[in-house]
């Protein structure tokens, strides 16, 4: 008798359904795992998570509830079901995406551009078995050490406010996943004005991307709702 194969039930998460679509089609002739739902936002990933009882979730940088909501989506699976897996599909060009990506909780990353469905599986086959999966050149010793994530600094080293209120809301709607121009409909300002912001933020607090900062601040508000 051979070994066992832990089954796995895969949840989705793309900002195009074509684009699900084509995976769940792939990951659908792999024995012993089926994808049992879609999602193309947020939302939607985490009720289909509860509904169909999700072991496993695919999940791209950008859905369509913002450009870096699939890596919040991310923290959010590993606050709300720490015991489903996570694996980050991205394209060649958002290597960059892979600190946040094992900042953020996930497994496993891949670029399907360039390793393709049939290292999916395996991808998928070597995470629901309790492995973390990378190329080779993402040594597992550096994965280690992006487990530890700091929370975003608001205050300097006298205890002042490091932020203005408007800086304030630019990162609270960056950490919802909206985009320059959305941040800046909903803030009345200017998109030139919306970057400028982002550029002192990201000076005053240590970050270099708008992941960094929607991470770190995704952190400090889970640190804000646990109790001493």
């Amino acid at each position: 008798m051979g070994p066992r194969i832990l089954t796995a039930s895969i949840l989705v998460a793309c900002g195009r359904f074509m684009s699900c679509e084509l995976i769940s089609h792939a990951l659908g002739r792999q024995a012993g795992h089926r994808v049992v739902a879609t999602a193309t936002s947020s939302k939607d990933a985490l009720e289909a998570i509860r509904a169909n009882g999700v072991n496993l979730a695919l999940v791209t940088p950008a859905l369509s509830d913002g450009p870096v909501s699939g890596l919040l989506l991310l923290q959010k699976i590993q606050e709300a079901f720490p015991g489903v897996k996570t694996v980050l599909l991205f394209e060649k060009s958002e290597e960059h995406l892979i600190e946040a990506a094992f900042r953020a909780g996930a497994k496993g990353v891949l670029s399907l551009s360039d390793e393709g469905f049939e290292i999916l599986r395996k991808c998928v086959e070597k995470v629901n078995a309790g492995q973390v999966w990378a190329n080779s050149k993402q040594p597992v010793q550096v994965l280690n050490a992006l487990s530890h994530r700091a929370p975003l600094r608001v205050l300097n080293a006298d205890g002042v406010r490091l932020l203005t209120k408007r800086e304030e809301d630019v990162v609270r709607l960056v950490e919802e996943g909206l985009t320059n121009r959305q941040i800046a409909r909903e803030l009345r300002l200017s998109e030139h004005t919306v970057r400028n912001n982002l550029f002192r933020i990201f000076d005053k607090v240590g970050v270099s991307t708008r992941v960094e900062l929607a991470l770190c601040a995704v952190n400090r508000s889970k640190a804000a709702r646990t109790p001493d």
